[in-house]
């Protein structure tokens, strides 16, 4: 196995030149640099990863606490991007990422446990119930903590546009004619689901259009039954909606279900709306209208961040990071 000592040796200078040219260190010229890091690849050098640990008292790995309820796992298309993008990003920035859990060789520990017994130099929360003590003791930790859309006071937050993504929305609903607009929306303990809440009544007030208590539903992401019973009850008011829009694109296909049971066909009967922009709404028939929101950068933003407060935690601010998305213009609503 070629060492720094071999490197050193072939291009005539010392293992800390070696070094400090491999990490990029501003005191070493640029053709030093590069004539080290040529050599380096030709002889197929690689860091001891050990080694690297027990010098620079860090393991360069992330850990990643990922506990979706809703059962899809990484096949959920609004996680499987924002994790994509955060793992292919933490590999360019040179560190590896590890699921966090709280079992072990059959004994249970607790998230800050497994970060501890890892060695993580950070964490990325993407999903998790942050109301959970385990969650809490995380977050509390002095460990750096970037989190995906949940704002705590501590650490780093990057999250999606859910007030501009919904007020887009809501002004295309509105430009087609729509003035009986109803909304299924997601968990109320969700701050997505409270930014997107707001942003549709600021939107809807700002027009002087008033929302019926009847016109709101709660439901949960992803849940399609939920989704179709809230859906049943708005289509069977005295006055019904003319346009209903829906917590996710998931979710959106349990109300299709019940349309078309009922006899209507969208958007000539009614007009609906989704959120997420996942490429299965746009593969329906009708082209959903929803927002995509920008999942690979949401996860690549959360690695920059989280090894900015790694590498230069005294000049690292505690930020919210917003990041937008886009309105797609389906099929789904119709002109009144």
């Amino acid at each position: 196995m070629v060492s720094l000592k071999d490197v050193a040796k072939r291009c005539g200078v010392s293992t800390a030149t070696v070094s400090k040219a491999l990490n990029g260190h501003s005191d070493i010229g640029e053709k030093t640099r590069i004539r080290i890091k040529e050599a380096a690849q030709e002889m197929g050098y690689f860091p001891n990863a050990a080694a690297r640990a027990l010098k620079t008292n860090r393991s360069y790995n992330l850990g990643v606490l990922f506990k979706e309820e809703a059962g899809r796992g990484l096949t959920h298309e609004y996680f499987s991007g924002i994790l994509n993008g955060f793992k292919e990003k933490a590999e360019e920035l040179g560190y590896d990422i590890t699921f966090i859990n709280n079992e072990h060789v059959n004994h249970k520990m607790s998230y800050l446990e497994h970060c501890k017994y890892r060695n993580f130099d950070g964490v990325g929360i993407v999903c998790a119930r942050f109301d959970e003590p385990e969650v809490q003791e995380l977050l509390q930790s002095n460990i750096p903590i970037v989190t995906v859309d949940y704002v705590y006071y501590n650490c780093t937050v990057v999250s999606s546009n859910n007030v501009k993504g919904m007020n887009e929305l809501v002004r295309y609903i509105y430009s087609k004619g729509h003035r009986k607009i109803a909304y299924i929306y997601g968990e109320k303990h969700s701050a997505v689901t409270r930014d997107r809440l707001t942003s549709f009544f600021q939107t809807m007030e700002s027009f002087n259009l008033n929302v019926p208590d009847d016109y709101l539903k709660e439901g949960e992401y992803l849940d399609t039954r939920l989704v179709a019973k809230a859906t049943r009850e708005l289509l069977n008011l005295p006055d019904p909606p003319t346009c209903i829009l829906y917590p996710d694109d998931t979710a959106l296909i349990g109300g299709i279900n019940v349309i078309d049971e009922m006899g209507l066909k969208v958007p000539d009967d009614i007009s609906i709306a989704g959120f997420d922009g996942t490429k299965v709404s746009q593969m329906m028939s009708p082209k959903i209208t929803t927002i995509r929101q920008n999942t690979r950068k949401i996860g690549e933003e959360a690695v920059k961040r989280l090894v900015q407060r790694i590498e230069q935690p005294k000049t690292t601010l505690v930020e919210r990071v917003i990041i937008n998305g886009e309105l797609l213009v389906g099929e789904s609503v119709g002109g009144i």
